[in-house]
């Protein structure tokens, strides 16, 4: 191994399972060693077991679905509002110095604090779980789709107004091709604490979802079912996760460029 030198593609994916494997390894060990009590950690079998019910006798696709929809849902609300901001923020000074403060205040305010004012404004229903993954992801986008643009290298701003380009033409030609590349980037991490948003709008006041399904899972002590639903979710954010990869590299190959 050396810094920063590339691992091949075959190593890759055999270093990734191989942790897999590992993690299942320790898991089977602890618990059908007896080290760990069942009712504080099932094994693998039993967990896979109470999987299959779970989606073969007791709906859990349809709370699968339901999870996804909120998740999308919130989030590209946050992503067509925060994009826009975000990109007159690193491009005009005075936008910035307007939003920033507000913004960067916002962004430390935890999205759950909020459930009690929004289950009060918007009830229990769709509107409140949406609105935690809004206020949960859009300020977080606003201000690193901000500082992205912000930090467009100098000589290409330099160089577009040599050319003669106007004010407009330097954000749709330059700044937003730019930082385009690193925007999806964000918009990939940004996803990933989606998830943790709507688990939490879930635990309260929900009667469909995975986040639903775990809270009445541990009111059983069914830790097989909690670790399954826990699984989905991490599967889910797997399979979304190397799907942006894939169309990152495919609309910009450019990015690979020097790496």
């Amino acid at each position: 191994m050396k810094p920063l030198v590339p691992v091949a593609p075959g190593a890759r994916i055999a270093l990734g399972v191989g942790f897999f494997v590992v993690f299942v390894a320790a898991w089977s060990l602890a618990t059908f060693g007896g080290f760990v009590q069942k009712t504080f950690l099932a094994d693998p079998l039993t967990m896979l077991k109470s999987g299959y019910t779970l989606l073969a006798e007791m709906g859990f696709i349809g709370d699968i679905g339901m999870t996804v929809w909120r998740v999308v849902g919130g989030f590209v609300i946050a992503a067509a509002l925060a994009l826009p901001l975000g990109v007159a923020m690193g491009a005009y000074k005075p936008v910035e110095a307007f939003f920033e403060p507000f913004i960067s205040f916002a962004r430390y305010l935890p999205a759950s604090a909020f459930i009690p004012l929004l289950i009060l404004w918007a009830g229990i229903g769709e509107a409140q779980k949406l609105a935690v993954i809004f206020i949960g992801s859009f300020f977080n986008l606003v201000l690193m789709i901000a500082v992205t643009v912000g930090n467009t290298r100098r000589d290409l701003v330099e160089a577009a107004y040599t050319l003669g380009v106007r004010d407009r033409s330097l954000i749709r030609r330059v700044l937003i091709p730019g930082a385009a590349p690193e925007i999806a980037e964000i918009l990939r991490m940004v996803l990933g604490w989606a998830w943790t948003y709507v688990i939490v709008a879930e635990l309260i006041g929900a009667s469909s979802g995975i986040g639903h399904m775990i809270t009445d899972s541990q009111a059983l002590l069914a830790t097989d079912q909690i670790i399954f639903g826990i699984i989905v979710i991490g599967l889910i954010g797997l399979a979304s996760d190397l799907l942006f990869k894939a169309a990152n590299r495919r609309l910009f190959p450019w990015a690979q460029l020097g790496r």
